[in-house]
This record gives C-alpha cells, sequence and structure tokens, in this order.
C-alpha cells in the first residue's frame, strides 16, 4: 500500500513567506491644521459662544475669551486637528445658520483652515 499523504516539506516550500513586522516602525503623523474663525460686524458675542460651545464644545469662559479675540484681531484659532476634521469644522461654521439677534446679519461667520506652522 502506497502513501498518498502530501510531503507537508513541499507544501511549506510553496507557502508565499510572511513579512515580518517592522519593529521599529513609527506610525505616521498627519500634520496638524488650525481651524481659524474670521471677524465680522454682523455676529453677537452670545451667537459665537454659542456656536463655539456647540461646534466644538468650548467651555463657555473659552468660548468668550475667543470671542474677544476674534473681535479684537480679526481672527481667532478655534481649533487644531486633522486636515479632515478641519475641513468638517470649517464647514459646520459656514452652515451653522444666522444670528437672529442682529437684523442685518444674513447668514454664518466665516472661517478658513490652514496648516500650523513647523516648530
Amino acid at each position: 500500500m502506497s502513501d498518498n499523504r502530501p510531503n507537508t516539506t513541499t507544501i511549506e516550500a510553496m507557502a508565499p513567506a510572511r513579512a515580518e513586522p517592522k519593529r521599529n516602525a513609527k506610525p505616521k503623523r498627519q500634520p496638524p491644521y488650525n481651524v481659524i474663525l474670521l471677524d465680522d460686524d454682523d455676529h453677537s458675542y452670545e451667537y459665537v459662544i454659542i456656536m463655539l460651545n456647540r461646534l466644538f464644545g468650548h467651555k463657555l469662559e473659552d468660548a468668550f475669551r475667543m470671542a474677544c479675540e476674534v473681535d479684537h484681531s480679526g481672527r481667532v484659532i478655534v481649533d487644531t486637528t486633522t486636515m479632515e476634521r478641519a475641513e468638517l469644522k470649517r464647514d459646520q461654521i459656514h452652515s451653522f445658520g444666522r444670528d437672529q439677534r442682529i437684523a442685518r446679519c444674513k447668514g454664518c461667520m466665516s472661517a478658513v483652515i490652514e496648516p500650523c506652522p513647523t516648530s
């Protein structure tokens, strides 16, 4: 009687070699982006504070500080994050709606995203 079992040495030789994982490889980090809120005269401090609280989860005190900064300097960084999330947050600012407290207000505030300066 002959042995019809496959030769395990031959099967192992035919199997593709497994790649060894790199032990010292660091995960590649995405470069950070700033979400920057731009000033205008058609939105109240209350609107800015509520928007920053709802969209970013900023505490009211921090949102008030940012509202003061955007009013005085014309712009304020409201978040630093990945490019994809920064784009989402910018778009959420653009779609937050008009300020019901100011009659002349026609729409939302403006925001831009910029790469963080390298240190």
